[in-house]
């Protein structure tokens, strides 16, 4: 179901005249929808930081899914491109959108590395998706958790989302690391996402906080404080709600029944599951079935 309401939200953040930040947060167990209109003059940024979603164009004709910590570009100067956003439950995207004179402005000096701004190309679509590099992640967490006084808001913005950018853009891999400014963070970025791996790859039996910690080489505090910035949630906050997911699919399936689901996702008892099931949904595993079935 498409719905928007107080937990769907959307918010836009103006940078200056023609560059702004959208930031769209569904935090239900529903799909949600956000629509925003969006004239052929701007250039397109998607950053999912959390779940993924789907952008919506010419009625379905086209759709570009972006992922968990994937990124994706949208540059046509030939026709609009309006948002029509299909948001997953539990998904945050960060949106950058910027005026195509804006754009040009910042890379004039630098066409040739940014070859979509080369004159010869300058009346031709392009669209690009990628996968966000532990430097860009810090940013995009930074954006979305930033407890900034309101009147110094947008120069923060402004500081964050030209780093962002010049990060996106910056494609060389020889960098050299012991120059690296973000060394130590995109080093914790990097196991963060792996306990994050971890757990999902052991959803029945994860291991406990200090055997994560370890297994990942980061302290218990960092471990827990990085998991909460990089994801937004606690960490087993976060399997918990994989696991209630992956039920919520399995039963939806037919395929395994309500013990077995509840075994599959590492319950011991079909009570505990069943009890977990209910708080994340507001109802029992047979009660959601039986909806599906009325369906």
């Amino acid at each position: 179901m498409l719905k928007n309401n107080d937990e769907s939200m959307g918010s836009r953040i103006t940078i200056e005249d023609g560059f702004y930040v959208l930031r769209f947060q569904n935090d239900t167990t529903e799909v949600a929808t956000e629509v925003r209109e969006i004239n052929s003059s701007f250039i397109q940024f998607h950053f999912c930081v959390k779940g993924q979603g789907d952008f919506v164009f010419n009625d379905g004709n086209y759709v570009f899914n972006v992922k968990e910590e994937h990124s994706i570009l949208l540059y046509n100067p030939q026709r609009d491109l309006p948002i029509d956003l299909r948001l997953q439950p539990n998904t945050w995207i960060i949106g950058v959108i910027i005026s195509i004179k804006k754009f040009h402005s910042l890379f004039s000096l630098d066409a040739d590395h940014i070859h979509f701004l080369s004159p010869e190309n300058s009346t031709k679509k392009y669209y690009d998706n990628g996968v966000i590099n532990p430097s860009m992640a810090v940013v995009l967490s930074q954006i979305l958790s930033s407890n900034i006084h309101e009147s110094m808001k947008a120069l923060y913005l402004k500081g964050k989302v030209y780093e962002l950018l010049s990060l996106y853009f910056n494609k060389n891999e020889d960098t050299d690391i012991e120059q690296c400014p973000f060394l130590i963070d995109e080093d914790n970025v990097r196991k963060i996402r792996l306990a994050k791996d971890i757990i999902l790859r052991n959803i029945s039996e994860p291991p406990s906080l200090h055997e994560l910690s370890e297994e990942i080489g980061l302290s218990l505090n960092k471990l827990k404080e990085g998991f909460k910035q990089l994801y937004g949630d606690t960490v087993f906050g976060y399997l918990l709600d994989h696991k209630m997911e992956e039920a919520r699919s399995m039963l939806a399936s037919n395929n395994y029944n309500v013990n077995e689901v509840g075994l599959k996702i590492g319950y011991s008892t079909s009570s505990h599951f069943i009890a977990a099931f209910k708080k994340k949904y507001g109802t029992t595993p047979k009660k959601y079935l039986m909806s599906l079935s009325s369906q």
